[in-house]
C-alpha cells in the first residue's frame, strides 16, 4: 500500500538547509496497523505529511497504492487525498460553526454528492461510533473524546484505503485515549490500513508493528 525508497526531505530555515528525512526506506502493507515513534525532531510529522500528500519530497520515490507520487499539483494531490486517505489529528480540526453531521459530511461535498445523501451517510457513521445523540451538536458542545470520534467519522466517510493519525490521543485523558484506540482498532480490523504517529509506548504497542525514527532515518521496524 505504501512504499518509500531512498526518500529525502530537506527544509530551509533561515536560509540554512535542515535535512529532515534521510534516504528513508519503508513498506507498509495493505491492512496493516503501524505506529511511527521517535523523539521530537526525529521526522515523524514530516513523514506523515509526505505520506498524506500534504508535503512533497526532494529525492527518492513514494508509491501509494501502486502509484508513483511525485511533484503533484495541488488539485491532483487533493483528489488523491480524497480518494485514498483519511486524516485524524490531535487537535481534531473540526469547523466550529458546523455541527457533527456537517463536519463529517464535508469530504463528501468534494465528491459531488448532494446534501441529503452527504448528511445521511455522515449521520449513519456517527450512529455507528456512538454519537447518535450528538448529531446536531457543534464542537464546543462536545467532549474531547466526542470530538475525536467526529474526526474519525470524518476520516472514514469517504471509505479511504489508509487512515493517517497524528497523535490521535495526545489531547485526551487515559480512559478516553483507550476508547479512541478501541475505535481505531475496530477500523483496522475491518480491513483499513492504519498509520499513526505517537510518542506514547502504550499506544504504539497496540499496532501490528512499530517503526522507529531517529534523525530522519528508520532505526527499527
Amino acid at each position: 500500500m505504501i512504499r518509500l525508497r531512498q526518500l529525502d526531505k530537506t527544509y530551509r530555515t533561515g536560509g540554512r538547509p535542515l535535512h529532515v528525512l534521510k534516504s528513508l526506506d519503508l513498506d507498509i502493507e495493505a491492512g496493516e496497523a503501524v505506529a511511527i515513534m521517535g523523539s521530537s525532531g526525529s521526522g515523524k510529522s514530516t513523514l506523515l505529511n509526505v505520506l498524506g500528500l500534504l508535503d512533497g519530497y526532494d529525492a527518492g520515490a513514494y508509491h501509494l497504492d501502486g502509484r508513483l507520487v511525485r511533484d503533484l499539483d495541488e488539485p491532483t494531490a487533493a483528489r488523491l487525498r480524497n480518494e485514498l486517505l483519511g486524516f485524524v489529528f490531535q487537535s481534531f480540526h473540526l469547523l466550529p460553526d458546523k455541527d457533527a453531521v456537517e463536519n463529517v459530511a464535508l469530504p463528501l461535498f468534494y465528491r459531488g454528492l448532494g446534501r441529503a445523501e452527504r448528511n445521511r451517510r455522515a449521520a449513519a457513521l456517527l450512529e455507528r461510533l456512538g454519537l447518535g445523540d450528538r448529531l446536531d451538536h457543534r464542537p464546543s458542545e462536545l467532549s474531547g473524546g466526542q470530538k475525536q470520534r467526529v474526526a474519525i467519522a470524518r476520516a472514514l466517510v469517504t471509505e479511504p484505503r489508509v487512515i493517517l493519525a497524528d497523535e490521535p490521543t495526545g489531547a485526551l485523558d487515559t480512559q478516553t485515549s483507550a476508547e479512541i484506540m478501541d475505535v481505531l482498532g475496530e477500523v483496522h480490523r475491518a480491513g483499513m490500513t492504519l498509520v499513526l504517529v505517537t510518542h506514547e509506548p502504550e499506544i504504539g504497542a497496540r499496532a501490528d508493528r512499530v517503526i522507529r525514527l531517529r534523525d530522519g532515518r528508520v532505526v527499527g521496524a
